[in-house]
């Protein structure tokens, strides 16, 4: 095994479309005889647990599906898997698309437990089971819009709004641009307050998408969001919140606002 052949360490494209190849198998028995363990007979039995937090793909219509993943295989499968060749793996099905759900539990199951040539078990976690921002406010996601997605850049002109007067509290797990730098998908929940014109909300949601391959660093992202709803509906008062996830062991949260004397209080979500 020649582990100077992987990508750990090396600037690696991420490929958008499904690729099983890209996983990286290391067979456990290379550092088990480092330390004395017999792997017929290692003296022990146990599992590897992973939990993925940033899993997406797109619906038949195009549209990102997002969850969280956990990944179980025995301590007695022969390889494990090097863990930047996992991140390139589920990175390969964001622009892919799939049926359904269980089409990708069949494909991840089916392709990991090739790799560590043992049984491995892949259960998906919908984001709003868990969901809670302990707001004060009851937020409507608009991820259940039914929508047709296949513009994955900036599109101002999906912007658009009524002449009724609301107040709205908006969310959506969809966010995803890339680094400006190095290309890495950025995964996030966006909230969106607003009180003014009542803004389409299938409209939103695919400008939220639209953002989905476009390279940006977060704060200017959630600026660009905060601008093009000024720009396009004018709303009396406006917010754009964004919470990402860990990326090195840090999050970044840019909040902007209308309201100079804005609160906020900065509660963690399930994906981070």
């Amino acid at each position: 095994m020649n582990l100077s052949a992987s990508e750990l360490g090396k600037k690696s494209p991420y490929e958008s479309q499904y690729n099983p190849n890209l996983l990286f198998p290391i067979p456990r028995i290379l550092k088990r005889s480092e330390i004395g363990i017999d792997d017929t007979h290692p003296g022990f039995y146990g599992v590897d647990l992973w939990t993925h937090y940033e899993i997406s793909w797109l619906n038949q219509k195009g549209k990102p599906m997002v969850a969280i993943g956990e990944i179980s295989y025995p301590a007695s499968s022969k390889n494990i898997i090097e863990s930047k060749s996992m991140k390139l793996y589920f990175n390969s099905f964001n622009n892919t698309k799939l049926a359904s759900v269980n089409e990708l539990i069949q494909l991840v199951e089916k392709d990991l437990s090739n790799a560590v040539g043992g049984k491995i078990k892949f259960t998906i976690i919908d984001l709003n089971d868990e969901f809670s921002i302990h707001a004060d406010h009851d937020y409507i996601c608009l991820d259940d819009l039914d929508v047709e997605c296949n513009t994955y850049q900036p599109c101002i002109e999906f912007l658009s709004c009524n002449e009724n007067i609301v107040s709205k509290y908006l969310y959506s797990n969809l966010l995803k641009s890339n680094c400006l730098v190095t290309n890495q998908p950025d995964w996030g929940t966006i909230f969106i307050e607003y009180q003014g014109r009542e803004i389409d909300q299938e409209g939103l949601l695919k400008y939220i998408i639209s953002l989905r391959n476009h390279n940006e660093f977060h704060e200017q992202c959630i600026e660009r969001v905060f601008k093009d709803i000024q720009t396009r509906c004018a709303p009396l008062y406006l917010t754009v919140y964004a919470r990402y996830t860990r990326r090195g062991g840090i999050d970044i949260n840019p909040y902007r606002s209308s309201n100079e004397n804005f609160k906020i209080k900065n509660n963690r979500l399930i994906r981070q």
